[in-house]
């Protein structure tokens, strides 16, 4: 069993994995500061993200929560498995400022075998309050599942 117990990829190289894997959001988020357990993501805000009356909408929240949290994940795991959030759990608790950009402080409370489990608080950018909080569980298949070997050639992983 391969241990998850340091980082296999830095703040670059999520931004990377990020821009190259989902090329549909590459410039709404950028990982800013990572370490072992912990991330700060940011989710640069667009008209694209907002409901009526000038807020930020829940999905775009939930996206920000989730990828923040996958990203996390798999700066432990590497970029060749598949993980896909299984559950979520999200409050939101605040109205986010208008015009700032959202910031996500994701933790990583476990790191299993098959399971990664997390929170994420959610800012608008320098305001003290978070605007939601969010409780993610990701599913990871086994290394060499079919997912897994599916996810690396059609992403051209080694």
């Amino acid at each position: 069993m391969k241990s998850h117990s340091k980082l296999v990829m830095d703040v670059s190289q999520l931004n990377e994995f990020l821009v190259d894997i989902f090329p549909q959001v590459k410039d709404e988020f950028k990982v800013e500061s990572l370490t072992l357990n912990e991330m700060r993501t940011r989710m640069f805000v667009g008209e694209q993200h907002l409901r009526p009356g000038d807020t930020v909408s829940g999905p775009a929240m939930f996206g920000l929560a989730d990828v923040s949290i996958y990203l996390l994940t798999i700066a432990r795991i590497g970029p060749k498995a598949l993980a896909v959030t299984t559950n979520i759990s999200m409050d939101f608790m605040r109205k986010p400022q208008y015009g700032r950009d959202l910031i996500a402080k994701s933790r990583l409370l476990k790191l299993g075998r098959s399971l990664s489990i997390g929170d994420v608080l959610i800012f608008s950018d320098e305001i003290a309050e978070p605007v939601a909080r969010a409780s993610m569980t990701y599913s990871i298949p086994p290394f060499g599942s079919k997912s897994d070997i599916n996810f690396i050639r059609q992403n051209n992983l080694k």
